[in-house]
């Protein structure tokens, strides 16, 4: 009996093994890259024959000794759909495939960042999205440091409509409804993206080996027992600290969230602020904030509340039911309930915020609102507030999904049998810590892609960063603009282009909600170096040389378009000046034709120049014609040499 049963475990393992098998990435509604030879691969038992029929041909295989095996396709015409049909030992039959143009979208946060996040700024688009033309195929997320991984845990390819939107990246899909508008071409869009990544966790160890330090920290990371004694400590770390800021919660204890609760002897605070600069002064713990307000029989309907952004974590009740929790600083706060739960008269909100470093509260400038419609009740003004629980900041993470070369090897060598059209990048905020590698970096990843893919210089567009932060009075350092720079040098790479963003941040969010625009400046710069359309202006100005006449400086540019204008205003703003030793003042600056001339009576002989240089140049207004900001840029004389 029991030499039966084995004998039946070998042929069922035998059989399973023989199952012929494709990537997560070639399956049912895929797009191909068009006008390109095609790879298909898969798996199966060792010299086993494959046989695909498509478009009334058939192409055959032979699986290797490893149990590995590809076909080639000659080009395609854009279109579809058509199916494909890979018989082996089984049958696996893929429809719905089209081809057309496939975009790599790479990055971190504002990348990764979905029509969801901006549902509210955009509904009229998300509703009316129905293109199956436009897909996406969402990598998951997965590190590993070890080796390249040949294919993904999971993913599926999605179409655009009014309920998939909700899952594209913003970026992507609005340069990609772009592109599409433009020349009707099927867009497949492969989302590898990971919020907080740095460039080197995108860099192969062949590549990262010029790096020493990002090498042999790859190196250290190849340790998984490490790797779990790390995550466990940190785990243990967390959850003992929630754990004992839930159990001394007085809040918790003495339901501050019921609406009959008496607060007549909480202290008050303006919202939105940070309790550190009011009278509870910069604590870490949880704090609980109480509103009371009065609503007419005709708003009591109100189904939707906005809280801004809170920091760091925030749970909502309203009459004292649940509402909603989000237990990160980044999201919009976006609550919606059931209209009975508001009621005329007497209503109110309390809100538990966890603070676990830094300063907790409520981030300025954004919408505290009760919302119905048209209607609306601002929430803004007097709130009481009471601390639950002190606690000690809790200490930061070893954030190992970000070390060199893990995502690399998970989320991107999994592609690189996957011909492509080209790659858009969002990413930089990571690396705004040591901004003068950040050149090297990029062109070190570029290249490293280029030489897996085997494409040659596919198009590489990338964006350069926002706006963000406090506007500040005087000409002074910053690392974002030091960036911004690292980011123009990489134009130095071949068929390289940069989308200019710095008239679309906002000072109090990393993640800014204007991503139309992100979209359709990446997709100027396809137009022009993907697509081939030379009359298009891709660009506003950028930073070409300049010469020193007298005390001024008389600036060239390229991407002046139909011309050089100050948007907002007759006088140009954003401009500062420097002798050699380095002390910047603000600069008076005049358009001449196509060039600016740049210059500040106190100072007599200039050697150095800045555009737009700060973490947030709010008012930088220099920009051509076609309504395309110029690039922020640093320049010395002794460039020109």
């Amino acid at each position: 009996m029991k030499k039966r049963i084995f004998l039946i475990t070998i042929l069922i393992c035998n059989f399973g093994y023989s199952q012929i098998r494709l990537p997560q990435l070639i399956s049912d509604g895929m797009i191909l890259q068009r006008q390109t030879n095609i790879k298909l691969w898969g798996w199966a038992s060792p010299n086993e024959k494959i046989q695909l029929e498509f478009n009334h041909k058939q192409y055959n295989a032979v699986a290797s000794e490893e149990g590995k095996w590809t076909i080639q396709l000659p080009p395609q015409k854009a279109g579809g759909p058509h199916e494909m049909t890979f018989s082996a030992s089984n049958k696996i039959i893929l429809k719905n495939i089209l081809f057309g143009d496939v975009w790599i979208c790479g990055g971190q946060s504002n990348m990764e960042l979905t029509m969801e996040r901006v549902r509210d700024k955009y509904s009229d688009i998300i509703s009316n999205a129905n293109n199956s033309n436009i897909r996406q195929f969402k990598v998951p997320f997965k590190f590993d440091f070890e080796k390249p991984n040949d294919d993904f845990e999971s993913g599926k390819w999605i179409v655009v409509n009014p309920e998939n939107i909700l899952e594209f990246s913003a970026v992507a899909y609005f340069f990609a409804n772009e592109i599409y508008t433009k020349y009707k071409i099927p867009i497949g869009l492969i989302n590898s993206v990971l919020g907080g990544s740095p460039a080197e966790a995108w860099i192969s160890e062949d590549a990262i080996r010029k790096i020493p330090d990002y090498y042999n920290e790859a190196q250290k990371f190849k340790d998984k027992k490490l790797i779990e004694e790390i995550e466990s400590k940190d785990k243990t770390i967390n959850d003992n600290w929630y754990k004992l800021v839930n159990s001394t919660d007085d809040g918790l204890k003495n339901n501050w969230s019921s609406p009959e609760f008496d607060d007549k002897d909480w202290q008050k605070m303006n919202i939105p602020g940070y309790w550190a600069d009011n009278g509870l002064g910069n604590v870490n713990g949880v704090v609980w904030f109480r509103k009371e307000f009065d609503i007419p029989k005709e708003k009591s309907g109100m189904t939707k509340l906005l809280l801004g952004r809170i920091v760091n974590a925030d749970y909502v009740f309203i009459n004292g039911k649940s509402v909603g929790t989000t237990t990160y600083l980044y999201p919009p706060r976006r609550y919606l309930f059931d209209s009975t739960l508001l009621k005329e008269g007497k209503n109110v909100i309390a809100i538990r915020v966890i603070n676990n470093s830094g300063k907790g509260g409520f981030v300025l400038d954004k919408s505290y609102k009760l919302i119905s419609g048209n209607d609306s009740i601002d929430l803004k003004g007097i709130w009481k507030y009471k601390l639950g629980a002190k606690m000690d900041a809790l200490p930061s993470k070893t954030l190992i999904r970000w070390k060199p070369v893990g995502l690399f090897n998970a989320m991107i060598a999994p592609l690189i049998n996957y011909p492509i059209k080209g790659v858009i990048w969002y990413q930089g905020e990571a690396n705004t810590k040591k901004p003068a590698e950040y050149s090297d970096l990029m062109e070190t990843l570029i290249n490293n892609w280029r030489t897996y893919w085997k494409q040659g210089s596919f198009p590489f567009i990338y964006v350069q960063l926002a706006n963000f932060m406090e506007v500040k009075s005087a000409p002074s350092e910053s690392s974002w603009a030091e960036l911004r720079q690292a980011q123009t040098n990489t134009l130095s790479v071949p068929n390289t282009r940069m989308a200019v963003a710095i008239d679309l941040g906002e000072w109090n969010d990393i993640h800014p909600l204007n991503k139309y625009d992100v979209g359709k400046r990446l997709a100027l710069q396809a137009k022009k170096i993907a697509y081939g359309d030379k009359k298009i202006v891709s660009s506003g100005p950028l930073f070409k040389s300049m010469k020193q006449k007298g005390n001024k400086f008389i600036l060239k540019f390229t991407n002046t378009g139909s011309g050089l204008v100050s948007k907002g205003s007759t006088e140009l703003k954003g401009f500062s000046i420097a002798n050699e030793d380095n002390k910047f003042i603000w600069a008076k600056a005049s358009i001449s034709g196509s060039k600016i001339i740049v210059w500040n009576s106190n100072i007599l002989r200039p050697y150095r120049v800045r555009y737009a240089w700060a973490d947030n140049p709010e008012e930088a207004n220099l920009y051509n014609e076609e309504n395309l900001p110029a690039s922020p840029f640093e320049a010395k004389l002794s460039d020109n040499k």
